[in-house]
């Protein structure tokens, strides 16, 4: 067989150009494939009034979930006798342990009150600063595993060990007299005391580990990715807050989270571009501002 030939207008004989026939058979895979979405950059007021405004939701939708003793109460039952069928059930164990060492339960009342906040926070603002092509997608896995942590808090009302009845866990905030958890002392009735799965103090935790360990640069921060979320899981358990399935409650949630962030942005938070460039106005498009991936330099 001859090379195949194409006519033009003058009637003339031509070769097909290889360029147009290699693009025309790329066509239907590159058709399959989407890239990740193009990130835009983050306004900082935008995102202050976001995390306020999304925390003040969440606590409200939380504490408004009804306070069902009874059934929380044998929630916490089933999950106590679960956990000694599979023998993890050591949370009683370490909780008098660690409540022997005053200074060590005292400090482990404070970080379990303030860190679970001042260290999520903080790794949004690294993130908004250093990484502000990632942020989007970040903040993304954090509130869908906030928003799926909801849903549980409402269809699995379960007491932490420190209110369980029959046992012998001790609520330290109480008896160290200690500023601690809102469920306990002068907070109890301002925040709801059955909604301990999932945990969220491991759900956040983690986060925070994951997302420094995959981003940060230095070893040395790496290393504190991978310690926060271990020592918030031996905390949450040693001040009788949350048994050891409340974790991995927390940790299912957050998988949750990447999930749906991934679904949207079609690569995960690390695998986007750390930084953006803002172009000018086109007017050809109504004066949208654009933005372009960017690698650091």
């Amino acid at each position: 067989m001859g090379e195949a030939t194409v006519k033009t207008l003058e009637g003339r004989a031509a070769t097909p150009s290889p360029i147009v026939e290699d693009e025309a058979a790329e066509s239907p895979v590159r058709s399959r494939t989407r890239p990740p979405r193009t990130p835009a950059r983050p306004s900082i007021w935008f995102e202050v009034m976001l995390i306020a405004v999304s925390y003040w939701t969440y606590s409200l939708i939380r504490n408004a979930v009804p306070e069902q003793k009874s059934q929380a109460m044998r929630n916490a039952d089933w999950i106590w006798q679960l956990e000694k069928t599979l023998g993890i059930a050591v949370e009683e164990s370490v909780n008098h342990a660690v409540n022997s060492v005053t200074w060590l339960i005292v400090s482990m009342n404070y970080y379990y009150a303030t860190l679970h906040f001042v260290v999520t926070i903080s790794v949004l603002v690294w993130l908004y600063r250093v990484h502000p092509g990632r942020y989007a997608a970040a903040r993304l896995v954090l509130f869908a595993t906030t928003g799926v942590a909801l849903v549980g808090y409402y269809l699995y009302p379960l007491a932490p060990p420190r209110l369980m009845n029959g046992q012998h866990f001790i609520d330290t905030v109480l008896v160290h007299d200690t500023w601690g958890s809102m469920a306990s002392g002068n907070f109890k009735n301002m925040s709801n005391q059955y909604a301990a799965m999932p945990s969220m103090h491991i759900g956040w935790s983690v986060w925070s580990g994951v997302i420094i360990f995959a981003m940060a640069t230095a070893p040395w921060a790496k290393i504190l990715g991978v310690l926060y979320p271990t020592l918030t899981l031996v905390v949450i358990v040693a001040t009788a807050n949350h048994f050891w399935l409340d974790a991995v409650g927390g940790v299912l949630c957050l998988l949750f989270g990447f999930a749906v962030s991934y679904a949207w942005y079609r690569a995960l938070p690390h695998r986007l571009p750390q930084l953006v460039v803002e172009l000018p106005r086109d007017p050809g498009t109504g004066g949208v501002r654009r933005f372009l991936p960017a690698a650091r330099t």
